[in-house]
């Protein structure tokens, strides 16, 4: 089989052609190879409370989720979601008209862009970018336009006028990415008002990525860009449990906005996973109720680490943008000097680095469309153990000889 048909018609939709194996999949299994320690993909290897996993015992015990749950999820679920959102930023959600649960975000995504998104439609994204914003935008037919985020005072930052520059009469809607995975960016008030105005200005949809809320350090806060004027009726905000809680597996997300943004959302949704993660769902309505402490101590958590993988990467010898959000480091290979950097190869510096050092790690540039911008970038994750970071610290101070 050579992977074409009679026809001589490659067997995979064109408007896939570009998207293969994920860069995680093939890293991920680099790293299994090679004995390394696995700084690639973006998953805690420690569960999330255990009070939370019981509750999720507890429903498949008492048979609740086990059949297909209601198609915008369990109302238990959505009422908490509403409830999360009034509590922590003042925003105010109908459970029953405006909010939706998925198949984590991923799925909300995808849903967002495939319900909104026409063939023709451009859709200006923040590069780099989460791969799936890609595909998903090739599978509504839509054109992604990246405005890119580039290295500025020890962090990357949005240009304005070249956002506003990207819009176009084509423009159909903006997906925002706060705080931004990989570089974590997390785009100040003032940022965030100058996009809403833009929004408002050109008549845009607006889908946020939020799944990092609960994951902003030093002086950031996350403010959802829904909270500012004339952003109500046109921003579908996404959230998600996996990476609040650590049960990345259950793939829990939702989307709440407007209720015509919902019914249109949610008209795309049902036919992807139709429902998903029945007896989860009624777990996670039990963690968005946790007290701010566990939100807190999450944070503290997460913040320990950071500071951890930080420093040992600064004494490797790379360049280290400190994020204000996520769980991800990125770093510029090119100070470890041209040899060990791969010529500034971001691809080349990952898949030698399990024999350089026995870790794994992403580069950039598969997040970006310009990838030479994104070449001599590296993305480590530190939502691990602090023994393991320490371990990979180790290991990485090899490169400094």
């Amino acid at each position: 089989m050579t992977g074409m048909t009679s026809s001589s018609r490659p067997l995979l939709n064109r408007r896939l052609a570009e998207f293969g194996t994920t860069i995680f999949a093939e890293m991920s299994a680099l790293a299994l190879k090679t004995g390394s320690i696995n700084l690639g993909q973006g998953f805690p290897d420690t569960d999330g409370p255990e009070e939370i996993r019981e509750a999720a015992v507890r429903a498949l015990r008492d048979g609740r989720g086990n059949q297909y749950p209601p198609g915008p999820g369990v109302p238990e679920l959505r009422t908490a979601i509403a409830a999360h959102q009034e509590r922590r930023y003042g925003l105010s959600y109908d459970p029953d008209a405006e909010v939706l649960v998925t198949a984590g975000a991923t799925e909300a995504i995808a849903a967002a862009l495939l319900a909104l998104v026409e063939p023709g439609d451009e859709v200006v994204a923040l590069e780099p970018y989460y791969d799936s914003y890609a595909a998903c935008i090739a599978m509504a037919g839509g054109t992604r336009v990246p405005v890119t985020l580039r290295p500025h005072d020890g962090s990357f930052r949005l240009d304005l006028d070249e956002l506003r520059a990207a819009v176009t009469d084509r423009t159909r809607l903006l997906l925002i990415n706060t705080p931004h995975n990989p570089t974590g960016t997390v785009l100040t008030r003032e940022e965030l008002a100058a996009v809403a105005e833009l929004a408002v200005e050109r008549d845009l949809l607006v889908i946020t990525d939020e799944v990092y809320e609960h994951l902003v350090f030093d002086a950031a806060e996350h403010i959802p860009l829904v909270s500012f004027p004339g952003m109500r009726e046109r921003t579908v905000s996404i959230g998600s449990a996996g990476k609040t809680f650590s049960f990345t597996g259950w793939k829990v997300g939702w989307v709440t906005a407007a209720a015509p943004l919902v019914t249109a959302v949610r008209s795309a949704k049902q036919f992807l996973t139709y429902v998903a993660s029945g007896p989860f769902q009624y777990a996670v309505a039990e963690a968005l109720a946790l007290p701010d402490s566990y939100f807190d101590a999450f944070r503290a958590d997460m913040l320990a680490k950071r500071d951890v993988l930080a420093a040992g990467l600064t004494e490797a010898g790379f360049e280290v943008f400190r994020p204000a959000g996520t769980y991800f480091i990125t770093t510029d290979i090119r100070p470890l000097g041209p040899d060990l950097s791969q010529n500034g190869d971001g691809f080349a510096f990952c898949r030698a680095l399990p024999e350089l050092a026995g870790v794994v790690a992403i580069p950039n540039a598969v997040f970006y469309d310009h990838r030479d911008e994104g070449a001599p970038f590296v993305r480590f994750a530190f939502c691990k153990r602090v023994g393991v970071l320490e371990e990979a610290v180790g290991r990485l101070k090899k490169l400094a000889g």
